[in-house]
């Protein structure tokens, strides 16, 4: 099952959230409910603080539970992120999403040099996936 709550007033396409995320699922054998929630800068930099410490807005939050996961997104920071990278709205959002579920799926790009190489790996195959 996959949740989407837009708390923001960005509109997003939900059937391409919904078929991202459940391909990227299928594709590496996981069953997870998901829960996707899009929430403003002020929640989305509370949220940081208080889960990682960091006083700051970011794109995207992961928090894993036993066979569930929510990935909170911030479609403000995307927004900024696309500005920044020279980039699209659509195509910094699909790679904030993707990388919030391999997190939730294990992959950790924070723990070593290898590990970050994976797990750029994956979220480029799926970038490609989606959007090539």
């Amino acid at each position: 099952m996959i949740e989407i709550n837009n708390l923001t007033n960005s509109l997003v396409d939900k059937a391409f959230f919904k078929k991202v995320t459940k391909k990227i699922l299928a594709k590496e054998r996981k069953r997870k409910k998901l829960s996707i929630a899009l929430v403003g800068p002020d929640r989305m930099k509370e949220l940081n603080k208080r889960y990682l410490k960091k006083n700051r807005i970011t794109d995207v939050l992961s928090f894993s539970y036993d066979d569930a996961g929510e990935i909170v997104v911030c479609p403000q920071q995307v927004k900024k992120n696309a500005g920044k990278y020279n980039s699209t709205f659509k195509y910094e959002l699909t790679r904030v999403l993707i990388h919030g579920i391999l997190h939730l799926l294990g992959e950790n790009h924070e723990i070593s040099k290898k590990k970050a190489k994976k797990m750029e790996q994956k979220q480029e195959y799926y970038l490609n996936l989606f959007l090539k």
